[in-house]
């Protein structure tokens, strides 16, 4: 119950905290959420990408 206490009285207490929490979590959770689907999205298409053949297909005269 004391967990409960601290996290009533540092992040319920008042509504602007309570909307400043809940809006960095969304911001935090969406960043890490959009890395996390990138790197699963590279690692299923290893060798298909642009990034990953582009070697083959560009000319070294440049």
């Amino acid at each position: 119950m004391a967990l409960v206490g601290r996290v009533y009285r540092i992040f319920l207490r008042r509504s602007s905290v309570f909307a400043l929490s809940v809006f960095c979590g969304v911001v935090l959770f969406e960043r890490a959420f959009d890395q996390g689907a990138d790197a699963l999205f590279e690692h299923l298409n290893e060798g298909k990408l642009w990034k990953h053949i582009k070697h083959k297909y560009e000319d070294d005269k440049q």
